[in-house]
């Protein structure tokens, strides 16, 4: 069992920056992928961003490429995601998530455990 809480979410004006963290206990954080998600009001939940077992390997989809960069400490059981340039069409709840995927997981059905979410507000 892995617990997930993430924090950083809050109000940001159009082009500006936030840092979300998530912080995990439970079993060995290094076990899992891990995965950024988010949900806007009336969407579905959307993949934002993935990293690797090690942290080499990241992926993001056309959306946030370039903006966004996600990154774990596994000393601290952390996982961060940086966004930057944000735009209103970010605002959403994060999630992040852990699952024993592949070498990284795009897709929902591909984890296992969910934090309880961040809410992010971008204004024009």
């Amino acid at each position: 069992q892995v617990q997930l809480v993430e924090s950083g979410g809050g109000l940001v004006q159009a082009g500006g920056s936030l840092r979300l963290s998530c912080a995990a206990s439970g079993r060995t954080f290094s076990d899992y992928t891990l995965g950024w998600f988010r949900q806007a009001p009336g969407k579905e939940r959307e993949f934002v961003a993935t990293v690797s077992k090690s942290g080499v390997v990241r992926y993001y989809p056309d959306s946030v490429k370039g903006r966004f960069t996600i990154s774990r400490d596994n000393a601290k059981n952390t996982v961060y995601l940086q966004m930057n340039s944000l735009k209103p069409e970010d605002t959403a709840v994060y999630y992040c998530a852990a699952g024993n995927t592949g070498v990284t997981g795009t897709r929902l059905y591909e984890y296992k455990y969910w934090g309880q979410g961040t809410q992010v507000t971008v204004s024009t």
